[in-house]
Parts: C-alpha cells; sequence; structure tokens
C-alpha cells in the first residue's frame, strides 16, 4: 500500500512513521523459518501543503468570510498538493481522506475496509478548517476519530495509519494478532479479554487458573465470558449493533 499524507507540518510525522510496527512494515524483513525476505507492505509519502501555495511567503491561511476565530487553509494550494501527489502515481488510483470532526466516526470495520486499498491520501487540515471549495471539489471520505477537537489533522492522520497499517498481511509478526483484537471480526466486533503473562503470581496476585490448565475449551470459553463482561461494563453500546 502506498500511504500520502498532506500537512502543513510534515516534522510530526518522523517519530511516528520512523518507529514500531510502522517502521517495520515500512521495510523489508528476513523470514528466519525459511530465509526468505518479506518485501515492504507499505511506503509512506509526506508532502507539505505549502509547497504548492502561489503566495511567496508560503502563506496558505486567510481569515474566514463572514468573521469569526481561526484561520482557512485557502482551497488553491490544498487541491493543487492533491493533483500534484497524485501524478506521482498515476496508475494507482487513491482513496482521498479528509481528517475532520464534522467526519463520521472511524471504526474497526473501516480500517479492515481501508487495508484492502492499494493507495490512500490523508488530508491533514490544520488552523479552523479547509475553505469547503476545495472539500466539495476533491470529494475525499470525511473522518472524525472522536467526538473531541485536535489542534489539527496530523495526529488523527497518524491514528488511521497505525490502525490501518497493522491490519495489512505481514505487518505483524503474526496475522492473528490482529484478527483477535478489540472491535475485531475475531473477538466478534466487542472488547478485547485480558491478558496475562509470566510470573504466574505477581504482587501476590495469581493469573486465572483456567489459563493455566491447557484446556483449550475451557480457555476460549473463558476469554468470551470476560470479553462479554468487559463490552457490558465499558462499551454497552457495542452490544446493540
Amino acid at each position: 500500500m502506498r500511504i500520502d499524507i498532506l500537512t502543513l507540518f510534515p516534522e510530526m510525522f518522523q517519530g511516528v512513521l520512523g518507529s514500531s510496527i510502522l517502521k517495520r512494515a515500512a521495510e523489508p524483513v528476513l523470514i528466519k523459518s525459511d530465509s526468505t525476505t518479506r518485501p515492504p507492505v507499505c511506503s509512506y509519502h509526506v508532502h507539505n501543503i505549502r509547497d504548492h501555495t502561489t503566495n511567496r511567503h508560503q502563506k496558505v491561511d486567510q481569515p474566514p468570510y463572514g468573521g469569526g476565530p481561526g484561520m482557512v487553509i485557502q482551497p488553491q494550494p490544498v487541491y493543487d498538493c492533491v493533483q500534484a501527489v497524485e501524478a506521482e502515481q498515476s496508475d494507482t488510483s487513491a482513496r482521498r481522506i479528509h481528517l475532520t470532526p464534522t467526519g463520521k466516526p472511524w471504526t474497526q470495520k473501516l480500517a479492515e475496509e481501508y487495508a484492502q486499498l492499494p493507495r490512500i491520501l490523508l488530508i491533514a487540515g490544520h488552523y479552523e478548517a479547509i475553505d469547503q471549495r476545495a472539500i466539495d471539489t476533491l470529494q475525499p471520505d470525511e473522518i472524525s476519530i472522536g467526538d473531541y477537537v485536535l489542534s489539527g489533522g496530523e495526529l488523527a492522520a497518524m491514528v488511521l495509519i497505525d490502525s490501518i497499517v497493522r491490519l495489512i498481511p505481514g505487518a505483524l509478526g503474526h496475522d492473528e494478532s490482529a484478527h483477535n483484537d478489540s472491535f475485531s471480526e475475531g473477538a466478534k466486533r466487542l472488547l478485547d479479554h485480558p491478558h496475562y503473562t509470566r510470573p504466574a503470581v505477581w504482587n501476590d496476585m495469581p493469573v486465572p487458573d483456567v489459563l493455566m490448565s491447557g484446556n483449550h475449551a475451557h480457555i476460549e470459553k473463558w476469554r468470551e465470558e470476560q470479553s462479554l463482561k468487559i463490552t457490558q461494563q465499558n462499551r454497552p453500546d457495542l452490544l446493540n449493533h
């Protein structure tokens, strides 16, 4: 998958894209079991919207028509940036995504859908908003990561990237890890069950006996019961879907 990010602050992405699972997914990995090399499952391309403004001072924002606080990103640099970026690999169609509090909620189901795509293009706005005429012309999917407001779309874009990339086959050490996560199909779209590891007793708290029993049927039943219990306590709304 090719992932393009359009932003006014490209430096914000360096640490996130260069760490942990996201870094590993963009690099070839040696498979020790058969000495083969897994090619990168994705690539990241961060683009500065300011590079496409016609303003000689690289200014991209102006006060809003109608008055009010904040600044609005002008439509021309956003539109021109999208056109230039998509032309870099014109044979692969990009799914455009605009990160905005007015978008539809981001879910695991959407992450699974997007993980199947060959290319996504994330538009991370900043300040008050992006001029609506750019949005109307580009017609991106509009996505919100929650009922709150951030200073810009950069952090939201990082959330989407992480939730998508980990679902691409080969990104994780074990693909079943993602399949059984909270909200995933393997977890029946419920919250995940508790997890335990060594030592068997810590601070006088033992691991539940069922997990030490070796009886996989009982273990699976216990995990399902715990998942349902936690979902009822913390997210009862999920049980109505």
